[in-house]
């Protein structure tokens, strides 16, 4: 058996997807942006049974109502982990179990991209379904251990986004919610809305792009909605772009957003520059958030 080495232009012939979140306020769009996608190409994991935005979209969805059913869905889109034993969820045997009761796997060929909503009610079903698991009962008194109900919540978030992340061939976004918040400073500072800290914190590190659809407003102009793509930004949104294609504010338009990660990058010797950008010019446009 020779070693398992991936050539260069065996790597860019793999077909791959876009994994990413978009986090944004209650209202400013996030499900809508279903209407910018393939409908035919798209499957809908419907988890907050709010698709009233939608109404019309001609995609098909899902609509687990346990965390049990998202990890059943997580395996069979994503496939087995061979690396895990058969007791542990994502597993060949937890892939087998479900095929038999799905029935083949083959059916979800027809979508490219998994759109899920939300990722803030997938923490919520998570979190429920931890707390009665014996890990968040104490073992001297038998009585819940909030502690190690996170702990497992934490495990069971990253390994949940972590296998639907190995879909290298299906784009994979998840939406959630975005809380504003006031920092012992009396600043203000955004954080994804999802129980527990662990998601929250190692999320950038597992998705390509972390994107915050919000509500900015030019000097002057009207207020309009946008996508926030650059980790530095004015804002103090989340924000990340793995690509290296995407502006600091991009059309709230998720369909052409992709279409833009697809295309050729600019060389890495030129973007991965540490130089100041040069001053803006007088009188030049400052957007600002509207609050």
């Amino acid at each position: 058996m020779s070693l398992p080495i991936i050539s260069a232009d065996q790597r860019l012939a793999e077909p791959r997807g876009i994994k990413g979140c978009i986090f944004g306020k209650s209202g400013i769009g996030k499900t809508s942006l279903l209407w910018t996608l393939d409908a035919d190409r798209t499957l809908f994991m419907d988890l907050e049974a709010g698709d009233l935005a939608i109404e019309g979209w001609t995609g098909d969805s899902i609509r687990p109502r346990t965390w049990t059913e998202c990890r059943d869905f997580a395996v069979f889109i994503g496939g087995p982990n061979p690396a895990l034993r058969d007791e542990q969820p994502y597993s060949p045997a937890h892939y087998a179990a479900v095929c038999d009761r799905f029935g083949d796997p083959a059916a979800l060929d027809r979508y490219d991209t998994i759109f899920v909503d939300s990722i803030t009610v997938a923490g919520r079903l998570c979190f429920g379904w931890c707390k009665g698991q014996p890990e968040a009962l104490s073992e001297k008194t038998g009585k819940p251990d909030v502690r190690g109900a996170y702990g497992l919540h934490g495990r069971e978030m990253i390994g949940w986004l972590t296998h639907l992340q190995h879909t290298r061939a299906k784009n994979v976004w998840f939406v959630g919610i975005l809380d504003e918040k006031l920092d012992d400073f009396n600043r203000k500072v955004f954080q994804p809305q999802i129980d527990g800290s662990k998601t929250g914190l190692e999320l950038p590190g597992i998705v390509d792009e972390v994107i915050t659809m919000a509500e900015l407003k030019a000097d002057g102009g009207d207020p309009y909605r946008a996508f926030v793509c650059h980790t530095i930004n004015p804002w103090g949104f989340p924000a990340k772009d793995r690509s290296g294609r995407l502006a600091q504010v991009e059309e709230p338009h998720l369909g052409r957003l992709m279409a833009k990660i697809r295309t050729p990058a600019t060389p890495a010797s030129d973007r991965l520059t540490y130089a100041p950008p040069p001053a803006d010019p007088a009188g030049a446009d400052q957007s600002q958030p509207q609050s």
